[in-house]
């Protein structure tokens, strides 16, 4: 009987003990190649001065990798950032991913006037801010517009997951917004699908949220029940009494799991 040739299986653990031009080669599968065009980056991520505009945070030891792509040098918001980890059981686990826009307002709903971080409003909340930025048009998080590259950098990342011989990985949604997005493409949840279905249910004809949409702050505006984006201000400003939080997704590499909680909302 032949025998079988047992395929490699890396984790981000095993990626961060490799050599830094092996990581910087492996970790830059993770940038879009629309991303790159779109911006006119050189394909090794140097400009034309020779300034790195991509920082790795992957030391030896660590089973984490912070990733930060900027278009030029002197620009402090990266158009890319990622920070992925391991799992227990060896997965790959995306804590967090941004696409800005920068050439967009920026929104400094990540710090207080006084420059302390609010940890994207998790912590705390500059609320002139955040007004400002949910009447432009952006959701809870964003400093700046997104790129609308989503569909380009889930490509990326599942031929990311696939160059290290897997096939699942996770994703933490930190807003309500994010989980709606992940479903529609092909997400499922390990844990928190009962709080998306309670969310609907609060939001529904009768339901105990819907009547919380009383216009007492400027996010619990009564039109707020029929989209996505001022349901998750709604939600960051409290009207669940706890904050969106405790939701871990997944998705199988090419395997859409065809899930969807939010009924009848436009964005």
């Amino acid at each position: 009987m032949p025998n079988s040739a047992a395929r490699t299986i890396y984790t981000i653990g095993q990626i961060n003990l490799m050599s830094n031009i092996e990581k910087r080669e492996i970790y830059a599968r993770l940038i879009p190649a629309v991303l790159i065009e779109r911006f006119n980056l050189n394909p090794f991520l140097y400009d034309r001065d020779g300034n790195d505009l991509l920082q790795l945070v992957c030391p030896a030891g660590s089973i984490s990798a912070e990733m930060k792509l900027t278009h030029r040098k002197d620009f402090n918001d990266p158009i890319l950032y990622g920070h992925i980890t391991d799992t227990l059981s060896g997965n790959l686990h995306v804590l967090l991913y941004i696409l800005n826009d920068p050439d967009s307002p920026r929104f400094d709903v990540d710090r207080l006037p006084d420059g302390t971080s609010t940890k994207f409003g998790t912590q705390y909340r500059n609320i002139e801010a955040e007004i400002n930025a949910m009447k432009y048009g952006l959701a809870p998080g964003q400093v700046r517009k997104g790129l609308r590259l989503l569909g380009p950098a889930i490509e990326a990342f599942e031929g990311f997951v696939k160059s290290l011989g897997q096939e699942l990985y996770f994703v933490e949604p930190l807003y309500y917004h994010n989980a709606v997005i992940f479903e529609s493409y092909g997400f499922a949840y390990a844990k928190g699908r009962g709080l998306m279905e309670r969310i609907q249910k609060g939001f529904s004809a009768g339901g105990d949220l819907l009547a919380k949409l009383d216009g007492s702050s400027p996010f619990r505006q009564p039109d707020a029940a029929m989209g996505v984006r001022l349901r998750s201000w709604a939600l960051h400003d409290g009207i669940l009494g706890q904050m969106f939080s405790d939701v871990t997704m997944y998705k199988q590499v090419g395997k859409p799991a065809g899930i969807k909680t939010c009924i009848g909302c436009t964005w």
